[in-house]
Formats: structure tokens, sequence, C-alpha cells
């Protein structure tokens, strides 16, 4: 409950950014400056994110965190892809799985690749699995250049300044801090609809 408490919070800032400005004013520095980057990395999927009938929304559970780490951690291994930057892909992407509606392009799978990207770099996996996802993306990236201009390869991923942005803040914040992992990993599927945003994962729904 406390991460859902805390996300609502940051979701209340992200829309108003005077009581944002107020707010961050009041706080400890360091905590300020964390509370930024999440702001700006919201506002900026926010804006990208177009709204979607309740009908085609699909939600199940996540991989457990102490997992996706391991899968995280090998891709890193084998394909050179930090291990923090996959986690904020997987997190932009799906809410680290938890969201399993595939996007409004077709894109699929935890890690949302399109079905010729994920027959191109998907090692023959199954695009759905986690596991599997997670070393398709690390692949993907790594082919795309993620070592010599990491923006770049996630331009790649998805070709959007606000994606990539997102998802190097994320990054940055899940690097400098563990806990920052699994505070997002405990943040649920907020959907923006036609009616408004809807909590779909969490406490309290069926």
């Amino acid at each position: 409950m406390q991460a859902l408490y805390q996300q609502r919070i940051y979701r209340l800032l992200t829309r108003d950014s005077r009581l944002a400005s107020r707010t961050l004013a009041l706080v400890p520095h360091d905590l300020a400056k964390v509370s930024r980057d999440l702001l700006a990395a919201q506002r900026e999927l926010y804006r990208l994110t177009p709204p979607i009938g309740v009908q085609a929304i699909k939600v199940g559970r996540p991989r457990p965190a102490p997992e996706l780490l391991r899968y995280y951690r090998e891709a890193q291994r084998r394909f050179g892809v930090a291990w923090n930057v996959l986690a904020a892909v997987n997190l932009v992407e799906t809410k680290f799985g938890k969201l399993r509606s595939p996007s409004a392009a077709g894109a699929q799978g935890p890690m949302q690749f399109m079905p010729a990207t994920w027959r191109r770099y998907g090692l023959g996996g199954n695009v759905q699995d986690a596991h599997d996802a997670i070393l398709g993306a690390a692949n993907y990236l790594h082919a795309s250049g993620a070592s010599k201009d990491l923006r770049n390869a996630l331009h790649h991923y998805n070709p959007s300044s606000a994606y990539v942005d997102a998802v190097l803040r994320y990054a940055r914040r899940i690097s400098a801090d563990r806990k920052m992992f699994y505070a997002l990993y405990n943040w649920q599927v907020f959907v923006k609809t036609p009616r408004g945003d809807r909590r779909v994962t969490g406490p309290g729904l069926p």
C-alpha cells in the first residue's frame, strides 16, 4: 500500500506543476532531486500515451522482483546493456509485466516488441516470457549500438525523445538506489481511457 500512496502523490504532483514546485521546495534536496526525475518522466510518458478503451486492457501478475533482477543481470553479462536500463524499459513498457495488452501499434510482451523486430532479435524465444523478452531487448539494444550511444539505441527501441528521456531518468534513479527498483516494481498500472485515468491493478481490485 505504501508504494501505491507514493505513486498517487507523484501522479498528483505530475498534474499540478505549481503544487509540485511548492512541495519540492519544502523537502530535502536529495529527495527533491529524485522527485524531479520521476515527475519529468511521468509527464513525458503521459503525453505519449493515447487513450484506450477499458475493454482492451489486460493485466496479470509480474514475475517476482528478484527473478526479474536475475534476468536483467544475465542480459547485462551477455549483451553489455546495463541492468538498470533494462529494468527501466520494462517499467515504462508494461510496469514490469503487469500490463498484458498489446500496444496500439501491435507490440507484444513485457518488453513490447513488434513481431518483425522480435523475429530478428528475440533469439527464438517466447515474446510473452519475461526472461526471453528481457534477453531479446538487451540483444536489440546491443545491436543498435547501446555500448557506444545508449540514447540512440533507445531511440531505435522507441523513436521518441520523450520516451528516451523517461527511460534514462528511471534508469538513473534505479542505479542510484536499489530500493527505488523495488518501489517502482510495486507501483500499479493506471491506464488513460477516454473517460479519464483508471487504476487496473493493485489493492482493492478484483
